[in-house]
């Protein structure tokens, strides 16, 4: 896990200088949460994608639907560096340093096959000071239209975000949906029905980076028509992070 430090290298190894001049931060739903996106965050992605060919991909979560790579932490030090005191500044402030962990990740779990949490809105935890990345680098087409991100509301109770002192009352609440509509298709999650909805889209242009708090319910836009390859060329291919302030 790389962690931000007063000698940290403020230069990206080769090919993975970051661009920070196209940054537009937003608000969404009535919580009004926070959603900051970069466009053409890499100055040269086409050398990322073609990093990705040189990883070992594995299936290294039961949660997410597909396979990563760890990126190296070479360059998540040197983004780090950079990306610190705009992460203080757009979710903090929380005035200590950060830590961050990422990966090359590409969808490929066939709809049929999807375990039921994956067929839901999820948060990557209940801590609202985590926030994740994510950075497109599919070209959405005819040949691969999965999208970007997508927000969603737990109708019975209301929630967009988790807590830990959320959690157990939307359990609960999601264990008596379930029990009165039965599981949820095998499919990715479109539009959230019967049980949530979407609150806002992130279409997630090539090279977009979006931020936002990891505790929020939300899931990729993913085609369940289409085919998800394991080409990083050809795949959902995205690499996604997780900030955290370091603990005090």
């Amino acid at each position: 896990m790389a962690r931000t430090h007063p000698s940290a290298p403020t230069l990206s190894p080769e090919g993975w200088d970051l661009s920070l001049e196209q940054v537009q931060v937003r608000q969404f739903s009535a919580y009004n949460h926070r959603l900051v996106m970069i466009d053409e965050l890499l100055a040269t992605p086409e050398f990322a994608i073609s990093e990705a060919f040189l990883q070992d991909f594995a299936k290294i979560s039961p949660q997410y639907p597909g396979v990563r790579a760890p990126l190296d932490p070479a360059v998540c030090g040197a983004w780090l560096a950079r990306l610190s005191p705009l992460l203080d500044q757009w979710f903090g402030p929380y005035g200590r340093a950060w830590e961050m962990q990422a990966w090359y990740s590409i969808v490929t779990t066939p709809p049929a096959d999807l375990e039921p949490i994956q067929r839901l809105p999820h948060v990557d935890g209940t801590d609202p000071a985590q926030v994740a990345m994510m950075l497109y680098l599919h070209r959405t087409g005819p040949h691969n239209p999965h999208g970007g991100t997508a927000f969603f509301r737990h109708r019975a109770t209301g929630l967009e975000a988790l807590t830990a002192a959320d959690y157990p009352h939307y359990a609960a609440s999601l264990q008596a949906d379930v029990a009165r509509t039965g599981l949820p298709p095998a499919a990715y999650t479109t539009d959230g029905a019967p049980h949530f909805e979407r609150t806002h889209v992130v279409e997630g242009a090539f090279n977009q980076a979006v931020f936002y708090r990891g505790n929020i319910l939300h899931s990729g836009v993913i085609d369940n028509a289409a085919p998800l390859s394991a080409d990083p060329r050809e795949g959902r291919l995205t690499i996604n992070a997780f900030f955290r302030p370091v603990s005090a």
